[in-house]
């Protein structure tokens, strides 16, 4: 090419200089790196579909070996929707809770009427709170930016969007090659480590999901005390606005 460009013509030699140098230029500019937005918006995608229905057990275990599992029965809509209903065991099977964005209900057959709940209450005790158990997007509730980089990892800082949030602030440790989270520390807006979240065992769940089937958690203000959520099933699927309701709790049972 450059043979080419030397016999040319001056004004030949000018355009074929001018469009040889802008190919240069182009080839070697990097591509536009990812914000810190993009990563938790990318690993939010990767660990679950934006609409979904799901299968999980819950399992809190205590200092001296002691277990209790409760299973569950997950929908979620959108980046604000979420309905999860307990199978078992049998002292809880019936009770569901209902998340729209902010706000929490608990409702249990014997009242037969949705009780007001608060995202770091746990309907189930244990490390997980009910912000961790009826969990939407990250990117719904943070802002991130980039903390460091290695050749093998990001680590984000992730500022709560709002005071209601149940953690002010998450440092969060995510995979290059499969792009979800590895761990999130969870602190408190004075700075107070509140736990740490592990995710673990990759899986294919159809679909093309591949992500974490084990999240596990201990606490600092819970020591000894450890909990863990095992997902089994994880679907793509969409719902009607009228399932996300208070009237509607005692029916989602209807949905499996």
């Amino acid at each position: 090419m450059i043979q080419r460009i030397i016999s040319s013509s001056p004004r030949k030699l000018f355009l074929n200089l001018f469009v040889y140098g802008f190919l240069i230029l182009f080839l070697t500019i990097p591509a536009a790196a990812l914000d810190g937005n993009e990563i938790l918006l990318q690993a939010d995608r990767n660990l679950q579909p934006e609409s979904y229905e799901m299968y999980r057990k819950l399992i809190n275990i205590e200092p001296d070996g002691n277990k209790k599992e409760y299973v569950l029965f997950t929908v979620k809509k959108g980046q604000d929707k979420m309905v999860a209903l307990f199978l078992s065991p049998a002292s809880e099977k019936g009770r569901a809770t209902l998340r729209l964005g902010d706000n929490m209900w608990l409702y249990i057959p014997s009242v037969g009427k949705p009780i007001r709940i608060t995202s770091l209450q746990s309907v189930v005790g244990g490390v997980f709170n009910n912000s961790d158990i009826l969990r939407l997007d990250y990117s719904s509730e943070y802002d991130a930016a980039i903390l460091e980089e290695t050749e093998a990892s990001y680590v984000l800082d992730c500022k709560a969007k709002t005071s209601s949030v149940a953690y002010d602030r998450l440092k969060m440790n995510v995979d290059k090659t499969t792009m979800v989270p590895v761990t999130i520390e969870c602190y408190a807006a004075s700075g107070m480590l509140i736990k740490t979240l592990y995710y673990k065992d990759i899986k294919e769940f159809g679909d093309g999901l591949v992500r974490p089937s084990v999240l596990e958690t201990d606490s600092p203000l819970y020591k000894g005390y450890k909990s863990v959520m095992i997902y089994a099933k994880i679907t793509k699927k969409e719902f009607a606005d009228e399932i996300f309701t208070l009237n509607y709790l005692p029916r989602v049972d209807e949905l499996r």
